[in-house]
């Protein structure tokens, strides 16, 4: 699918303004950008711990959130998200391993000076967007020290992972719906 086509395109705007998932619909609101859905959820449902309590904490939650969804292109464009490959070995191109490491640094950063087990303790929204870097991180078979692969183990057996993880083996390889030409 093109979302170049017109027809396509059209579908594709009945989901999404910016043709882009993920896309929230909740009691009538529409939101369809990773960061303002975490931002929606929370105002929703304030006592789900999406940010952190502590202003100061929530301020660096925030940023955090915020390098993940606007950064990283390198990662993206080399590792892209498969939750049903594994590539032992994987040669990852070389300034895909700068986003690497600045990921590894925010994860043993926040997990040192908020004691983990999460990025800030208890879980968060940034729990919730660095979890598909850890996919791609076991898909890739990327080498990380001990810090960040226990980090990355603990976001990958959460329960809605698993679940995920499971359905999304299960999905046929190919979804003509989806394929869309960039």
């Amino acid at each position: 699918m093109s979302a170049a086509d017109p027809t396509n395109r059209s579908e594709l705007l009945l989901l999404s303004p910016s043709v882009r998932i993920p896309r929230l619909e909740h009691e009538g609101a529409i939101v369809w950008d990773t960061v303002a859905i975490a931002e929606y959820l929370n105002d929703q449902f304030p006592g789900a711990g999406l940010l952190p309590e502590d202003r100061i904490a929530a301020a660096h939650c925030r940023s955090i959130c915020g390098e993940m969804h606007s950064g990283f292109s390198n990662l993206r464009s080399a590792l892209p998200m498969n939750l049903k490959a594994r590539h032992a070995g994987f040669n990852v191109y070389p300034p895909a391993r700068a986003d690497i490491a600045r990921i590894c640094e925010i994860w043993r950063e926040c997990l040192g000076r908020y004691g983990g087990p999460y990025l800030f303790g208890a879980r968060t929204m940034a729990d919730a967007m660095y979890t598909p870097v850890a996919t791609r991180f076991a898909t890739y078979d990327v080498t990380l020290d001990e810090t960040c692969a226990t980090y990355a183990r603990r976001l990958l057996a959460m329960p809605e992972m698993t679940e995920w993880m499971v359905a999304a083996k299960a999905e046929p390889d190919e979804v003509a719906e989806l394929e869309m030409d960039f």
